[in-house]
């Protein structure tokens, strides 16, 4: 049976003659947080934070005292720190939540344990090979326990890894290429995570994720789409202004279709900032700037106003 939510308590209370008591009763069931749930709240607040200083604690040891400490000590107890880690998530029999943080705890380590492989043996690699065999090597991992903290580290890595391979290494590159990469590679993550609930239910990501990777997509494509057009409409932006196209429908009509107000705030103001943007390149001086001035103050609260109503309309 699906969990019953605030919102359905509160049509059904519209629609019925459903007693105040009752009503508080099945919130305090089923919506509210009681004892129990901000106990464990704090519990696994506190263990992250534990396992948070932890890890810098391991970071500020090795900078200060690398002069003092010799190679293969170095090595040697950042490895040992991820096997004692991971041997405690495959033979502990503690919460999967606790084996989760763990796992993650690990995948940082992974990375401390590159960055020192690399000083000590001065492999000359530039930052984003770190990055590039960061992301790789944890790829396992990040399938097998399916937790969204470390689905995020793994998405930043690779935009990291991405970013810094254009900056050392393809030179080359028109901007639009790595812009096109960048949108296409987060929203290629943000599609399968949103809609991974139609084709197994194994996958559930949390509101908070799914949010976060809609934002950088978005965040993306309207610097990559504003780059563009501050080219003069280089031919390399031709595939992103396509797929940025095509995906902004896309998530409008999402939107509408299954009441996301996240979807119908971001895209639009999304598309002021890219119109505000072709403005500034077309109009010159003063003109320029009360245009594009009036323009921000009428759209944007055209779209709070729209917004507002279509909030009411779902409301009622």
């Amino acid at each position: 049976m699906t969990k019953i939510s605030r919102k359905d308590i509160q049509v059904i209370s519209r629609h019925s003659n459903w007693s105040e008591s009752g009503v508080d009763h099945v919130l305090k069931k089923h919506i509210y947080h009681g004892p129990r749930d901000w106990k464990r709240f704090l519990s696994l607040f506190f263990l992250g934070l534990g396992v948070s200083f932890t890890l810098a604690g391991i970071i500020f040891f090795f900078a200060y005292n690398w002069d003092n400490l010799h190679k293969f000590v170095k090595i040697g107890l950042v490895e040992g720190l991820v096997l004692a880690l991971m041997l405690t998530v495959l033979f502990s029999k503690l919460d999967q939540l606790i084996k989760n943080i763990l796992v993650t705890a690990s995948a940082v380590l992974v990375g401390v344990l590159m960055a020192i492989f690399g000083q000590v043996y001065q492999t000359g690699a530039n930052a984003y090979d770190l990055f590039l065999g960061w992301t790789l090597l944890i790829t396992l991992w990040v399938i097998v326990s399916n937790f969204a903290p470390l689905w995020l580290l793994y998405i930043v890595l690779a935009n990291i890894s991405i970013i810094l391979y254009d900056e050392q290494v393809a030179n080359d590159w028109p901007n639009g290429v790595m812009h096109t990469i960048l949108f296409t590679i987060n929203s290629a993550f943000a599609l399968f995570f949103i809609l991974c609930h139609r084709f197994t239910d194994k996958i559930k990501p949390p509101n908070w994720f799914t949010s976060i990777l809609v934002i950088a997509s978005v965040s993306i494509g309207t610097i990559g789409v504003g780059r563009g057009i501050e080219d003069s409409f280089h031919p390399s932006y031709g595939v992103l202004f396509i797929i940025v196209f095509a995906l902004y429908t896309s998530g409008f009509r999402y939107g509408i279709q299954n009441k996301q107000i996240l979807y119908l705030s971001l895209i639009p103001f999304s598309v002021i900032l890219i119109v505000s943007k072709l403005l500034m390149k077309i109009l010159d001086g003063a003109t320029m700037y009360l245009t594009v001035s009036l323009f921000i103050v009428f759209s944007v609260s055209l779209l709070i106003k729209t917004l507002i109503n279509l909030q009411k309309k779902w409301r009622n």
